[in-house]
């Protein structure tokens, strides 16, 4: 500490200090990056159920409160578990967990808590919704942060699936999610999170290799992570085909141009000597690439809200 500067962790006596923890304590990014698709997919499925947003206010905010904090648990649980890591990595050494801003009795509480209150928030929408819910919870707090990410690279493909729900849940809270346009969403949340997370990865090398967490990077070195970062870029490309009927062609360009333009982002990585400088740019790019898919499919369904 310099200058008398205090870190986040011992902020807690202030409002702003107490945000920011939760702030971290929550992921914020992540956390919007998994609300986000919940709220498209339900925007969508009003507009191909043909109801209207403003009849459904009650439920819609069941169900982003609901699933927002269900996820926050899950995040929570996460930030618990895995204290020990965060310790030894600089992105997230300012996470109240490690600097004790939090107790970390008081942060597996309130995960368990928030965890079950959001539960109850989904199962007052759909049965099928809290399915969904429940699968993702599971994913990534059972399957991810319990058992796989210490011990196996596959821990980012298991994250991945976590992720995949989102769409299902919102879809799920306004008519079952058999609709090719929640399916092809799940795929593209599956399939995107692999290289955005990989990215993460190459980027935070050397904090994941002081931790000692299996990332593929970590195991397999960058060339490999490359490589592996293509085939699921690559693996993107049937998404705009196999919503172009039902989204038509605006949204078909504008995600082909995109993934094509990620595809060859990637492959950069194959000839740079920048691989920290890489990664950040197609770390930024996949956070534009999910947004902008999710902004396009809310704009050109908007008479919706009429």
């Amino acid at each position: 500490m310099k200058n008398g500067q205090k870190t986040s962790g011992q902020r807690t006596g202030t409002a702003s200090g107490f945000l920011i923890n939760i702030k971290y304590l929550l992921k914020g990014k992540v956390l919007v990056a998994n609300v986000l698709p919940v709220f498209t997919a339900y925007w969508l499925a009003l507009y191909f159920s043909g109801e209207s947003f403003m009849e459904h206010i009650p439920l819609f905010l069941l169900t982003i409160i609901g699933s927002t904090i269900v996820i926050s648990g899950a995040l929570m649980l996460n930030n618990w578990y895995e204290a020990d890591l965060d310790r030894k990595m600089d992105r997230t050494r300012n996470r109240p967990t490690v600097t004790g801003a939090f107790s970390l009795k008081s942060v597996l509480w309130a995960g368990i808590i928030t965890s079950a209150i959001g539960m109850g928030m989904m199962l007052l929408t759909t049965f099928e919704a809290f399915i969904y819910s429940f699968l993702g919870w599971f994913f990534y707090v059972v399957l991810y942060t319990f058992w796989s990410k210490r011990k196996y690279t596959i821990n980012t493909i298991i994250g991945s699936i976590s992720g995949a729900f989102t769409p299902l849940i919102g879809w799920a809270v306004i008519a079952p999610a058999t609709h090719i346009i929640p399916v092809a969403l799940a795929y593209l949340l599956f399939i995107w999170q692999v290289p955005h997370t990989l990215a993460i990865a190459v980027k935070r090398l050397k904090d994941y290799t002081r931790a000692g967490v299996p990332m593929l990077p970590v195991v397999s070195g960058t060339g490999p992570t490359i490589r592996q970062m293509l085939v699921y870029t690559a693996a993107l490309l049937p998404f705009p085909f196999l919503l172009l009927n039902s989204m038509g062609g605006i949204f078909f360009t504008v995600v082909l141009v995109m993934t094509i333009g990620w595809i060859i982002l990637v492959a950069s990585g194959l000839r740079t000597t920048k691989l920290g400088k890489w990664a950040q740019v197609n770390l930024r790019f996949s956070i534009i690439y999910l947004v902008i898919i999710s902004l396009t499919m809310i704009i050109l369904t908007s008479p919706v809200v009429y």
